[in-house]
């Protein structure tokens, strides 16, 4: 299966988190909207300049202000400046991902009725400004009269009525309004680098041309009309197109660093805690070592717990590898002594005595008793090894321990009790502790003689429980003690000891948390297993 390298990924992370705030524009269309705005906000300057110039040369006609004038929208008063009226102002509002386009607009009309004369006149003083300033702005402009009547345009269309167009409409009720229209193209496209711009929309803005009456109303003496076409965000980046592309290059060239960086803290000592532990996985003996600077904790912390881990596995292994020898020794001897038995007794059956068979079979018995006794005690070392703690285990001493030695007492071993009086609470189960303890007394009668007797105490030491085994036997000497853990080793052989009792109890114990050790003594032997607290003892 073809797996991408983490540089990769990350590589590809930096890349994508580069393109969302370019996908996020794109989508929103904020810079189309942002260059129609600008286009909007020019239009609007442009209008109001040529609606007071045009009210300027209506009144220089000898226009005035009358009831036959349409009445504009009301102006409220301003409410920081009393006795001054609020006029709303010009804001650029259109936006690309709310505002609807609206198809091209309908071509002016013939009209039979007559041009306003003080509108015909303002309209041929202003026809040569608007001509020379169309070279500059771009923009189509016209003036309307109050019927909706062109009176100067840059367009050509002097005497035909716009008054159906919607623009105009509403700037002939007093209000200023703002549209987005489809361009239609009837020509070739402007290229790229061409001044003329290339966007398939226009911006109308329409703005009314007002006088005050005598009255103190606002008087609609005519429109302003304008339009041009915004500049398109592909013209725009074209422009721009050389500090983007050095941006862009800028902006790939960050990424790949931050990857290649990310890549060196991150996959560089991952890949060298791959290779020790392909070397531990090929079966070298040499141990892993761990990352010498791993720069980020993860790393750290990971080649700390595969050294941990291949440590433990060495340390299982060898175990294993000395269990088996032990293991294999162990049953050599009496499975020896059998192969033995039986060709003695192939051999001789028919010339021996019955007390020589007798003995023969008795020796044959008690090997086979041994096996089994060795093959439940490694049984029980098995569960020793894979016992698993919940966390809810509790053992009072106060109470399993003086039950356990009363038990003893009565098969006739001699025992004392010395404990605290305040309860001791163990985190382990009663029936493992009496395991573990039952191996310990068993072992009082064989090996510190039949008159031995034991003192069995507990009590706290600091958050551990505390309990010691003493007997006043002979002890055990000072060569044997380092061993005595040790599975398979025993003093007592001949008795029927297997080597495994006090290996059990050292696995059970480690199990919950606890360990027992030999403690030395001027008489006898001394075990001390410790414990820790239940949870609220």
């Amino acid at each position: 299966m073809l797996r991408p390298r983490i540089r990769t990924v990350l590589l590809g992370a930096n890349i994508v988190l580069l393109l969302l705030p370019l996908t996020g524009v794109w989508i929103l269309h904020l810079y189309e909207s942002a260059l129609i705005r600008q286009t909007e906000s020019e239009l609007m300057a442009q209008a109001a300049l040529l609606a007071a110039s045009y009210r300027s040369a209506w009144l220089a006609a000898g226009g005035i202000a009358s009831g036959e004038l349409p009445q504009a929208q009301p102006i409220t008063a301003d409410p920081y400046f009393p006795g001054q009226r609020a006029f709303p102002p010009l804001t650029a509002v259109l936006d690309l991902s709310d505002d609807p386009v609206l198809p091209p607009p309908d071509e002016a009309m013939p009209t039979s009725v007559a041009v306003e004369p003080h509108a015909k006149a303002a309209g041929e003083q202003l026809q040569l400004v608007l001509r020379e300033a169309q070279t500059l702005t771009l923009a189509a402009v016209r003036l309307v009269d109050r019927q909706g009547i062109v009176v100067a345009s840059t367009a050509g269309e002097l005497g035909l009525s716009l008054e159906q167009q919607y623009e105009v409409s509403a700037a002939l009720s007093g209000a200023a309004v703002s549209t987005l229209r489809r361009r239609v193209w009837k020509e070739a496209r402007p290229t790229l680098d061409s001044f003329s711009r290339t966007s398939d929309l226009r911006v109308f803005v329409a703005l009314p041309a007002l006088l005050e009456d005598g009255a103190g109303n606002e008087r609609v003496l005519g429109a302003v009309i304008l339009s041009r076409m915004p500049r398109s965000i592909t013209q725009a980046l074209y422009a721009k197109r050389v500090p983007i592309a050095i941006m862009v290059l800028v902006l790939l060239g960050g990424g790949a660093c931050i990857a290649w960086l990310t890549a060196r803290l991150i996959v560089q000592p991952i890949a060298v805690v791959t290779r020790e532990a392909r070397r531990v996985a090929a079966g070298e003996n040499t141990l892993m070592t761990p990352l010498a600077r791993p720069m980020t904790r993860e790393v750290a912390e990971l080649s700390s717990s595969l050294v941990t881990m291949a440590a433990t596995l060495e340390r299982r292994a060898e175990y294993i590898g000395g269990f088996a020898t032990a293991v294999s020794h162990e049953f050599k001897t009496p499975l020896t002594a059998m192969n033995g038995t039986i060709e003695l007794l192939a051999d001789h059956l028919e010339t021996m005595s019955a007390a020589e068979r007798q003995r023969f079979l008795g020796n044959l018995r008690a090997d086979v008793d041994r096996l089994g006794k060795l093959v439940r005690r490694l049984l029980d070392l098995a569960r020793a090894d894979t016992r698993r703690r919940s966390g809810a285990e509790r053992a009072d001493l106060a109470e399993l321990l003086p039950a356990l030695a009363e038990r003893y007492r009565d098969d006739g071993v001699a025992i004392a009790i010395e404990g605290e009086a305040s309860p001791v609470v163990a985190a382990i189960d009663p029936a493992t502790l009496e395991t573990a303890l039952s191996n310990l007394l068993d072992n009082i009668r064989p090996h510190a003689g039949e008159g031995a007797t034991a003192r069995l105490s507990w009590a706290r030491a600091e958050n551990r429980a505390v309990i010691r085994l003493a007997d006043d036997g002979p002890g055990i000497s000072p060569g044997n003690a380092a061993r005595i853990f040790d599975p398979f080793f025993t003093t007592a052989r001949d008795q029927g000891g297997t080597g495994l009792g006090l290996a059990i109890v050292r696995s059970l114990l480690a199990a919950f948390d606890g360990s027992i050790a030999l403690l030395p003594a001027e008489r006898g032997a001394v075990f001390e297993i410790t414990l820790p607290l239940a949870a609220g003892a």
